[in-house]
C-alpha cells in the first residue's frame, strides 16, 4: 500500500484512483483514508479555488502529519470512515462529488515498531490504528477464550492451522502474558511449520488480529452504504482493497447496488418498469502494473473498483 519506509509514503494506484474520481475543479470530494496524504494532495492538485476536500483518518499520527498541509480547501478530521455520515453532517455537507477509500494498513503503521503491527520488530503487541481507543491485540489474546481466538485467526487470516494456534496461544498465556510481537511470532512459528514460499509463518495470524482489533471489515461494511447515500448523481466511488476479505465485501456491495431493486415474488413487473439501480460499475477492476509492483512490493495485492451513482 505504501513505500517500504515510513519516511516516504507511496500510495498505490495513485494516478488511477484519482483519475477514476473524474474530478471537477469546483467539486466536493472525500478522502476517507488520509494516511500520509498522497491521494489527498493529488486530489487538491486537480481542484480549483472553489473546490473542497474533506479527509478522514482514524490514526492520530496520520492526522498530525496532515496538519502540515496548509490548504484552506482541505478539512482534515480524526475519525474512522465508518463515521462518514456524521462527519459530513457536522460540516453541513449533504452530498459530495466523489469518495475515495484506500483500505488496509499503511507503511508508517507497519514500519513503526511501536505500533506492533509487524513481526519484523519485537515491540508491544498493540495493532490499533486509532491508538486513543479500543482493545489492543495483547489485551484480546489475554481475555478471549480458545474458540474466539480460533474463529478470528481462521476467518480473518484464512489460516488452516487456526485450531492448533488458538490452543497453543491459550496454553502459552498460562505461563506468561503474550505482550510482544516477538513472542507471538515465535509461538506461531512453532505451530505453523509449512507456509507459502517467501511468506513468514506469522503473516496470516498477524493479519487476522489486526483486522479484528480494528474491526476493519465491520468498518467497511458500515462505510459503503453511507458513501452511496452521500454521493451526488454522477458522483464516483473508488475503493482500493488489499486482500480478498475486504475486496469481497466491496465487490458484492457494488454489484448489488448496480442491479435494479427486485419486486416481491409473484408480482408481475416488466423489466422496463423496474426502478433504476443505485450505481453503475465503471470499467473493470484495476490492478497495479509490473513497474509499480517492482517499485513498491506492497502494491501486488491491490485492486481498485470504481462505480458511479445513477
Amino acid at each position: 500500500m505504501s513505500a517500504p519506509t515510513s519516511a516516504q509514503h507511496q500510495p498505490v494506484l495513485l494516478a488511477e484512483a484519482v483519475a477514476a474520481l473524474a474530478i471537477r475543479p469546483d467539486g466536493l470530494y472525500v478522502d476517507g483514508t488520509f494516511g500520509r496524504g498522497g491521494h489527498s494532495r493529488a486530489i487538491l492538485a486537480r481542484l480549483g479555488p472553489q473546490g473542497r476536500l474533506v479527509a478522514l483518518d482514524r490514526d492520530p499520527q496520520a492526522v498530525a502529519a496532515g496538519r502540515e498541509i496548509a490548504d484552506p480547501r482541505l478539512t482534515l478530521v480524526h475519525a474512522a470512515f465508518s463515521r462518514l455520515g456524521d462527519v459530513l453532517d457536522a460540516l453541513g455537507i449533504a452530498r459530495v462529488n466523489g469518495i475515495l477509500l484506500d483500505l488496509g494498513v499503511s507503511s508508517p503503521q507497519l514500519d513503526d515498531p511501536a505500533r506492533g503491527m509487524s513481526f519484523r520488530f519485537d515491540a508491544p503487541l498493540d495493532m490499533r490504528m486509532d491508538t486513543t481507543q479500543g482493545e489492543t491485540a495483547a489485551e484480546f489474546l489475554a481475555r478471549a477464550d480458545q474458540s474466539e481466538i480460533e474463529e478470528v485467526i481462521r476467518e480473518y487470516g484464512e489460516e488452516r492451522f487456526a485450531h492448533a494456534l488458538a490452543k497453543a496461544l491459550v496454553a502459552a498465556r498460562q505461563r506468561e502474558r503474550i505482550s510482544s510481537t516477538g513472542q507471538l511470532a515465535a509461538l506461531v512459528a512453532q505451530v505453523v511449520r509449512t507456509r507459502e514460499p517467501g511468506q513468514h509463518p506469522a503473516t496470516r495470524t498477524f493479519q487476522a488480529l489486526r483486522i479484528h482489533v480494528n474491526r476493519e471489515l465491520e468498518e467497511l461494511s458500515l462505510a459503503l452504504p453511507q458513501a452511496l447515500d452521500r454521493l451526488q448523481p454522477g458522483g464516483r466511488l473508488a475503493v482500493i482493497s488489499f486482500h480478498s476479505l475486504e475486496d469481497r465485501i466491496v465487490k458484492r456491495f457494488l454489484r448489488h447496488a448496480a442491479q435494479p431493486p427486485q419486486p416481491p415474488k409473484g408480482v408481475p413487473v416488466r423489466a422496463a418498469e423496474l426502478p433504476a439501480p443505485s450505481l453503475r460499475l465503471i470499467g473493470k477492476p484495476i490492478r497495479p502494473g509490473a513497474a509499480e509492483i517492482a517499485r513498491n512490493p506492497r502494491a501486488r495485492s491491490a485492486v481498485l473498483r470504481v462505480a458511479e451513482k445513477c
